[in-house]
């Protein structure tokens, strides 16, 4: 499935907006992102496994905040970071 990565965490993905990934929960997804892309999953999810306060997770436009929502292939995934101070 397409993974739309933000602009904070491009330098993980080569600078690929865009990236295909798979799995059968968000929880599968994020961990087959760190697969390819090391480091990516500390960034999205905390020590709790829980997603990060400042991230964001849409599955084909509706807002989730489980890491076991289930997903089917042609699922489209948009990770968004708030950006965050004064």
């Amino acid at each position: 499935m397409k993974v739309t990565i933000p602009s904070p965490l491009l330098s993980y993905t080569n600078q690929q907006p865009q990236v295909d990934a798979e799995g059968k929960t968000i929880a599968d997804l994020l961990e087959n992102l760190n697969r390819q892309f090391p480091g990516i999953r500390f960034r999205m999810i905390d020590e709790q496994d829980a997603i990060r306060p400042h991230m964001r997770v849409f599955v084909n436009g509706e807002m989730v905040e489980s890491l076991e929502v289930p997903l089917q292939p042609t699922d489209e995934i948009h990770l968004l970071q708030a950006l965050s101070g004064g």
